[in-house]
Order: C-alpha cells, then sequence, then structure tokens
C-alpha cells in the first residue's frame, strides 16, 4: 500500500472504540508508512504462528504466572527476543515488522509483541506507561503481574518499578502511584509515535518527523503542543503559511504558555519573511 492508504487505514483503524482498536494491526500500519509494501497480513499471520506454538509449548499447568513464564521462555529464551541496548535510537526498534524480523526493540514494541501473544491465547495483558519505560501487566480476579519485556520479562515489584523510576530521572521527578496504572492501546500507539517523532528530531529528519506529527493530530486533533511543532517543523521546512496558521493557533489558546516569547519571535520572523515573498 503507498502512503497515503496507510494513513488512510491509520486512521480508520484508531477512531474505533478501544475494544475493537487491533494494537498489532495499528503498531504495523504506523510501519507501513514507512515500508509502502508491507505486507500486514504477513506479520499478523507471524504473531498467529507464534500464539500456535506457544500453546503447544505450554505446560497443562493452568495457573497463569506459569503461563506468563512460558511467554518469557518462548519469546527472550526459545526466540532470543531483547532489548536493543547497544542502539536504543534505531528507527527500526518502533516499527513492529522490523522488531518481529530481528527479534529486538524498545520497551514499548517488545511490550506489543507480548501483550497481542498474551491476547491470542486468552491471558489479560495491558500496557503500563510508566514515564520512561514502558511495561505490561497481567491483572485477572484481584491478581496482578508487572513484567518488563525490556529485560526478559523480568516480573517486578511495585517498589521494584519505583527504585527504576528514580534511577532513570536521578530524583529530579517524584515518583507516583499513578505512573503504574494501565493506559489504553490509543494511548500506546501515541507513545509509539512520541518515540519516532524523538528520533526524527535528533537526526534531524524534518519531514517524517512532520509525518508522525500528523497521525499524532489523528489520535488527538487538539492536541496544542503538537501543533505548536508542526508549525516549528513546517516553518524549517519553508511550508510559511501553515507554520504562521499554527503557530498563531497555539498563542490564541495557550497565550500564557512558557515558550510564548520565543514562538511571538518565530512568528515576527515568519511574517517578515512572507512579506518578502510577497
Amino acid at each position: 500500500m503507498n502512503k497515503a492508504e496507510a494513513r488512510h487505514r491509520f486512521a480508520e483503524m484508531v477512531t474505533r472504540p478501544e475494544d475493537r482498536l487491533e494494537l498489532d494491526r495499528a503498531a504495523l500500519l504506523i510501519a507501513a508508512e514507512e515500508y509502502p509494501y508491507l505486507e500486514i497480513e504477513r506479520y499478523l499471520a507471524q504473531l498467529d504462528r507464534m500464539a500456535d506454538e506457544l500453546r503447544r509449548l505450554q505446560p497443562a499447568q493452568s495457573d497463569p504466572l506459569i503461563r506468563l513464564l512460558a511467554i518469557n521462555d518462548y519469546l527472550f529464551t526459545r526466540l532470543g527476543f531483547r532489548g536493543n541496548a547497544e542502539d536504543y535510537y534505531d528507527a527500526r526498534n518502533s516499527f513492529l515488522n522490523d522488531v518481529l524480523d530481528r527479534r529486538t526493540g524498545i520497551p514499548i514494541t517488545l511490550s506489543v509483541v507480548y501483550i497481542e501473544l498474551a491476547r491470542r491465547i486468552g491471558l489479560p495483558v495491558s500496557g503500563v506507561g510508566m514515564p520512561g519505560h514502558f511495561l505490561v501487566r497481567y491483572r485477572e480476579g484481584g491478581r496482578e503481574v508487572i513484567i518488563d519485556p525490556y529485560h526478559a520479562g523480568r516480573v517486578l515489584s511495585v517498589e521494584r518499578c519505583q527504585e527504576m523510576f528514580e534511577g532513570m530521572y536521578g530524583g529530579t521527578v517524584d515518583f507516583q502511584p499513578g505512573f503504574l496504572n494501565d493506559i489504553t492501546r490509543k494511548q500506546m500507539l501515541r507513545r509509539m509515535l512520541h518515540n519516532l517523532k524523538g528520533i526524527y528530531a535528533r537526526v534531524p529528519d524534518h519531514h517524517k518527523a512532520l509525518s508522525v506529527i500528523e497521525r499524532l493530530l489523528i489520535l488527538n486533533p487538539g492536541d496544542v503542543s503538537e501543533i505548536r511543532d508542526r508549525g516549528l517543523i513546517c516553518c524549517a521546512l519553508g511550508r510559511f503559511s501553515q507554520a504562521l496558521a499554527d503557530l498563531e493557533y497555539y498563542l490564541r489558546r495557550v497565550p500564557q504558555c512558557e515558550d510564548a516569547d520565543e514562538i511571538r519571535e518565530k512568528l515576527t520572523e515568519l511574517r517578515r519573511r512572507q512579506a518578502r515573498l510577497n
């Protein structure tokens, strides 16, 4: 499919109610803009085959913890999926097809693989949006288990999650219990896109960053920070009319924002440029 079709299918998918949103397909539709000839059905079938094999390998034991540990053994020992600590900011870590092909990824994409395998074998596992390090949680009948797919599926206590968080942020941000709340599939997709946006900003690749922002705005059309960022990238790309519209809108919506002076300066510069062009 071409980029326009991938974008259209992504928009259709993420406007569905949460219980009808297919996380695996939506993640592959994100990748389809990078890989126009991506065979989405082939990767979905690969996940199906993995789940079938996992069912055959699982012990007869019905205890959920035993079944979760069997997922760990299958994914991280037998298949060798792992976190890509050597090249964390490689964009391929954010594309589900690449993660399945290379068996390496970042916390959120490995979590998507884990969640989708668990779903296929009947285990309710959801995403946990802890800042700085994505996790998953099994929760059923008053029992819950937090799992870290980036580190070979290790099981974590709340206390260990707090230690991880404090280690990442060095005491600059206070840990809050809400950081371990489950998040929706749409929130997971937003976080995947934010990761890609950050990667493309580091390069920088303005065209790809703009593509990501456009999809973030499909997920949340009223996100003023994304509208601001779209304006700034359009400015860098020479799309001055769009940049003016976006930055003016941003200031109207949040006139007391911390970066108001910077945005006003940028608007003054844009108006001068437009005047010269006219």
